[in-house]
């Protein structure tokens, strides 16, 4: 590492409308508090996270660089460059950890390429409270994103992924876009073995979180209404 460089803190947010220090440690607002240069997905939203972080914050002094869909590659290695003059950068997520299921991935590996020091700060990873709170194993788990959207696709997709749970021994995680969540764990129920586990992990960390592990088959005797709420998914086949 450049020890005259500056540092870019990887900064977790919360996973929804919650109040942030009663999911976030007090280092995040520190960090916050001191660092003006971020990269973020969506500028709108994270003026207003850090607002709701750090209510005194001066929001004109702040630096922001976009990085989503739209960002070309090239301009990337420009966003280091207060970190090459000693100044500290701030990697913000749309939700939860940077650099984990989020597009920072790439700025994070600029960054070590560059000899500029991560320092990844503690926040709330859905991905991890959803494994933690599942009862599968959590010595052996991958996380697998979107699965495919054709129907017959979907259905190849899940029965493979159950038998490298069985094989394996190895718990499963994907997600789906929200609004499809109720068709999805439906699908789902009927495409598993009926005695392999399901974990439905559902607005983690906020008051209406859910979280609920069972067996396909109980699962088709319950209702639950996961429409439009963030909602984490593993399979277990044992």
């Amino acid at each position: 590492m450049n020890a005259s460089y500056g540092k870019l803190y990887l900064i977790p947010t919360t996973l929804g409308d919650t109040e942030p220090l009663n999911v976030l440690p007090l280092t995040v607002k520190k960090i916050i508090e001191h660092v003006d240069f971020y990269v973020v997905e969506n500028e709108k939203t994270a003026r207003r996270d850090i607002k709701k972080i750090s209510p005194s914050k001066k929001q004109a002094n702040l630096t922001l660089f976009p990085l989503n869909k739209f960002t070309n590659a090239s301009e990337l290695p420009s966003y280091l460059e207060p970190c090459k003059k000693g100044i500290d950068v701030g990697l913000l997520s749309e939700a939860g950890c940077p650099g984990v299921a989020d597009p920072g991935a790439e700025i994070v590996k600029l960054a070590h390429q560059n000899n500029i020091k991560v320092v990844p700060l503690v926040g709330p990873s859905s991905i991890l409270m959803a494994m933690m709170s599942s009862g599968m194993n959590g010595q052996s788990f991958a996380f697998n994103g979107y699965l495919p959207i054709d129907k017959q696709d979907r259905k190849k997709e899940i029965k493979r992924l159950e038998r490298l749970s069985f094989e394996h021994n190895q718990s499963q995680l994907f997600i789906e876009t929200p609004y499809r969540n109720n068709k999805f764990l439906e699908d789902l129920c009927n495409t598993v073995n009926g005695n392999t586990s399901i974990c439905v992990a559902c607005d983690i960390t906020l008051p209406t979180e859910y979280i609920k592990t069972m067996t396909a088959n109980e699962w088709k005797k319950n209702n639950v209404d996961l429409h439009k709420r963030p909602t984490l998914f593993i399979i277990h086949k044992s």
